[in-house]
């Protein structure tokens, strides 16, 4: 493993894959290709919202949040898909697997967009920062077909923000020397961490900009965002040193859930029971690829109106299928009186605590842990029993070897 020397100047990437969702649908449907598309929240219903969208619907105006009849108004062949949630992850986790060839410091920002410090790796790949950018440019082109866009900086608020200023497949570079000059007129909507409600309360006393927020007095970003604002403060200045963690030691998550919007409603007790184990599935196999156990569960459903109704309790420590879908199922039973259909189900697990998995028997059913039996059978042999029964109900991913 490489270890960082803290007195050179840091050579970090920002990787981000361009319009994510969209572009792995269309990597895998080469019929797609040409069309407009958007990944949406529901396609069958035109009030459902755009999640997201390809270069080709974005030059007609579609727009992520659009509400989907708005954006069929716009372009009328949009091709409107489901989102395939493991589809997402194996690709993101396969991007991972190509950023790790040039360091193990990688640090994820959700599924599609990576921080690469690649300072110690310059020297033995014999190469510059700018030079990885385009290598992983062009690699990722080939293998997917489709294009991401890196910033190249000192920092990671800049390689960020460099990654954010051209797209798609561009590689971007903000140095010491040109920082304050290519980002302090930027919108200060443009960093990570700037919600609306901040936004707005900056707007209120004419701070617009980047250059604007770093000339504020220290002690009225404290009042204001707390330490957190004195730290985006030096960041900015381009003071701080916010380094990139290790891949192999990133901290587990906070949560872990899953959700699917039906695309009929769901009455029956049977209907749900089998929605709700299909999501423990894949929650179960996600704890289990983190290591961790959950001590909370929380569920939250829809009706039909999209009216939302939630709960959540404590449990025994579990990385099970089965354990997780019976405390969901309680939930549902608390907030459910089986007078109205459902239309949306989510599952998630939180207070997540670290866990060793042991080899258990197969056959012996009093001790088995069934989550693990299911996640190793499903690696060896694909995906087996729940999602067969669902396909009715959900859209499943269109990726059986998950």
């Amino acid at each position: 493993m490489e270890e960082k020397n803290q007195t050179k100047e840091r050579v970090i990437l920002h990787a981000d894959v361009n319009n994510f969702f969209a572009s792995c649908e269309c990597a895998t449907k080469p019929e797609l290709k040409e069309k407009p598309v958007a990944v949406t929240g529901n396609p069958k219903k035109r009030t459902g919202i755009i999640l997201a969208k390809n270069e080709i619907a974005k030059k007609y105006g579609v727009k992520t949040g659009q509400v989907i009849g708005e954006a069929m108004a716009l372009c009328p062949n949009l091709v409107c898909l489901a989102p395939h949630y493991d589809l997402y992850e194996n690709i993101s986790y396969e991007l991972h697997q190509i950023y790790l060839e040039y360091t193990n410091f990688v640090e994820p920002l959700g599924l599609d967009e990576c921080w690469l410090d690649v300072t110690d790796s310059l020297k033995y790949l014999n190469k510059t920062g700018v030079q990885i950018a385009d290598e992983l440019r062009e690699r990722i082109k080939s293998k997917f077909n489709f294009t991401i866009s890196v910033g190249v900086s000192f920092s990671k608020i800049f390689a960020k923000l460099g990654s954010d200023l051209r797209k798609p497949d561009y590689t971007t570079v903000i140095s010491r020397e040109n920082f304050q000059e290519i980002t302090y007129p930027l919108p200060l909507n443009s960093i990570v961490g700037i919600g609306r409600r901040l936004e707005k309360k900056f707007n209120s006393i004419d701070v617009q900009t980047i250059g604007d927020f770093v000339k504020l007095e220290d002690d009225f970003l404290q009042d204001l965002m707390g330490i957190n604002g004195l730290r985006l403060k030096q960041d900015l200045l381009g003071e701080r040193k916010n380094e990139v963690l290790d891949y192999y030691k990133l901290p587990p998550p906070k949560s872990i859930g899953n959700g699917t919007t039906t695309t009929s409603d769901i009455i029956s007790k049977e209907d749900i029971t089998k929605v709700v184990y299909f999501l423990a599935q894949k929650i179960s196999k996600r704890m289990i690829r983190h290591k961790v156990k959950a001590e909370g569960i929380s569920v939250t459903i829809k009706n039909k109106d999209l009216k939302t109704f939630h709960s959540s309790c404590k449990m025994r420590a579990t990385q099970d299928v089965k354990q997780i879908a019976e405390n969901a199922l309680k939930l549902i039973e608390k907030i459910w009186k089986y007078n109205y259909p459902i239309r949306a189900i989510r599952v998630k697990c939180f207070n997540l605590s670290s866990s060793q998995i042991i080899q258990l028997s197969l056959f012996d059913s009093s001790k088995n842990d069934y989550s693990i039996i299911v996640d190793e059978i499903n690696k060896k042999y694909g995906k087996i029993g729940l999602a067969s029964d669902l396909a009715s109900f959900i859209n499943p991913s269109p990726h059986p070897q998950e």
